[in-house]
Protein backbone atom coordinates (compact mmCIF):
# COMPACT_ATOMS: atom_id res chain seq x y z
CA UNK A 1 0.00 0.00 0.00
CA UNK A 2 1.47 3.33 -1.04
CA UNK A 3 -0.25 7.16 -0.81
CA UNK A 4 0.73 9.48 -3.74
CA UNK A 5 2.06 12.60 -2.00
CA UNK A 6 0.85 16.35 -3.38
CA UNK A 7 4.19 17.12 -4.48
CA UNK A 8 5.10 14.28 -6.39
CA UNK A 9 6.48 11.79 -4.11
CA UNK A 10 5.41 8.52 -2.81
CA UNK A 11 5.27 7.02 0.49
CA UNK A 12 4.90 3.67 0.93
CA UNK A 13 2.66 2.42 3.78
CA UNK A 14 3.29 -1.68 4.06
CA UNK A 15 1.16 -4.66 3.24
CA UNK A 16 -1.87 -4.98 3.43
CA UNK A 17 -1.74 -8.43 5.43
CA UNK A 18 -0.13 -7.23 8.04
CA UNK A 19 -2.23 -4.32 8.81
CA UNK A 20 -4.18 -3.38 11.78
CA UNK A 21 -7.63 -2.83 11.94
CA UNK A 22 -8.48 -1.24 15.29
CA UNK A 23 -12.21 0.37 15.58
CA UNK A 24 -12.33 0.45 11.62
CA UNK A 25 -9.05 2.04 11.30
CA UNK A 26 -6.30 0.63 8.97
CA UNK A 27 -2.82 0.98 10.49
CA UNK A 28 0.23 -0.22 8.82
CA UNK A 29 2.62 -1.63 10.73
CA UNK A 30 5.74 -0.27 8.84
CA UNK A 31 4.86 3.19 9.40
CA UNK A 32 4.87 2.92 13.38
CA UNK A 33 7.79 0.83 13.43
CA UNK A 34 9.61 3.41 11.04
CA UNK A 35 8.71 6.46 13.73
CA UNK A 36 9.26 4.16 17.02
CA UNK A 37 12.82 3.63 15.68
CA UNK A 38 13.67 6.84 15.87
CA UNK A 39 13.60 6.72 19.82
CA UNK A 40 16.99 6.62 20.85
CA UNK A 41 16.13 3.97 23.65
CA UNK A 42 14.87 1.76 20.92
CA UNK A 43 17.24 -0.58 19.14
CA UNK A 44 14.56 -2.12 16.90
CA UNK A 45 10.52 -2.63 16.81
CA UNK A 46 8.15 -4.59 15.04
CA UNK A 47 4.11 -3.76 15.42
CA UNK A 48 1.32 -6.43 15.88
CA UNK A 49 -2.38 -5.99 16.46
CA UNK A 50 -3.75 -8.34 19.23
CA UNK A 51 -7.07 -8.83 19.89
CA UNK A 52 -9.00 -6.29 22.02
CA UNK A 53 -12.74 -6.51 22.91
CA UNK A 54 -13.66 -3.26 22.41
CA UNK A 55 -11.60 -2.20 19.25
CA UNK A 56 -10.97 -5.71 17.51
CA UNK A 57 -7.25 -5.01 17.41
CA UNK A 58 -4.82 -2.74 19.71
CA UNK A 59 -1.37 -1.85 18.59
CA UNK A 60 1.30 -3.43 20.13
CA UNK A 61 5.22 -3.13 19.68
CA UNK A 62 7.72 -5.65 20.43
CA UNK A 63 10.76 -3.80 20.98
CA UNK A 64 14.52 -4.79 21.43
CA UNK A 65 15.89 -1.81 24.09
CA UNK A 66 19.32 0.00 23.55
CA UNK A 67 21.51 -1.55 26.06
CA UNK A 68 21.00 0.32 29.68
CA UNK A 69 17.33 1.46 28.37
CA UNK A 70 14.02 0.03 29.51
CA UNK A 71 11.57 2.34 27.77
CA UNK A 72 7.85 2.44 29.23
CA UNK A 73 4.48 2.96 26.96
CA UNK A 74 4.13 6.04 28.18
CA UNK A 75 8.16 7.59 27.25
CA UNK A 76 6.93 5.94 23.73
CA UNK A 77 3.75 7.14 23.34
CA UNK A 78 5.17 10.87 24.51
CA UNK A 79 8.01 10.61 21.74
CA UNK A 80 4.94 9.72 18.82
CA UNK A 81 2.97 12.17 20.26
CA UNK A 82 2.21 14.80 17.23
CA UNK A 83 4.49 12.52 14.70
CA UNK A 84 1.65 10.02 14.40
CA UNK A 85 -2.19 10.21 15.11
CA UNK A 86 -3.59 8.60 18.03
CA UNK A 87 -5.05 5.46 17.15
CA UNK A 88 -1.93 4.70 15.44
CA UNK A 89 -0.34 4.72 18.72
CA UNK A 90 1.19 1.63 20.74
CA UNK A 91 -0.97 0.60 23.55
CA UNK A 92 1.45 -2.12 24.65
CA UNK A 93 5.01 -2.69 24.39
CA UNK A 94 6.64 -5.69 24.86
CA UNK A 95 10.37 -5.74 25.36
CA UNK A 96 12.17 -9.11 24.03
CA UNK A 97 16.17 -9.65 24.07
CA UNK A 98 16.23 -10.01 20.51
CA UNK A 99 14.16 -10.00 17.30
CA UNK A 100 13.00 -12.70 15.29
CA UNK A 101 13.70 -12.01 11.35
CA UNK A 102 13.95 -13.54 8.56
CA UNK A 103 17.65 -14.28 6.85
CA UNK A 104 16.57 -11.69 4.51
CA UNK A 105 15.74 -9.20 7.70
CA UNK A 106 12.21 -8.97 7.28
CA UNK A 107 9.94 -8.84 10.06
CA UNK A 108 8.89 -12.20 11.64
CA UNK A 109 5.18 -11.11 12.20
CA UNK A 110 3.83 -14.26 13.13
CA UNK A 111 6.46 -14.37 16.06
CA UNK A 112 5.80 -10.86 17.24
CA UNK A 113 1.89 -11.26 17.61
CA UNK A 114 2.10 -14.69 19.63
CA UNK A 115 5.34 -12.89 21.64
CA UNK A 116 2.74 -10.08 22.40
CA UNK A 117 0.12 -12.25 23.14
CA UNK A 118 2.08 -13.74 25.97
CA UNK A 119 2.46 -17.21 23.86
CA UNK A 120 6.28 -16.87 23.53
CA UNK A 121 8.38 -16.12 26.47
CA UNK A 122 10.14 -12.68 25.82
Amino acid sequence: MAVAEADGTITLLGRGSVSINSGGEKIFPEEVELVLKGHPDVFDAVVVGVPDERWGERVTAVIVAREGTNPAVEDLRGYLDGKLAGYKMPREVVIVDEMVRSPAGKADYRWARATARGEIDS
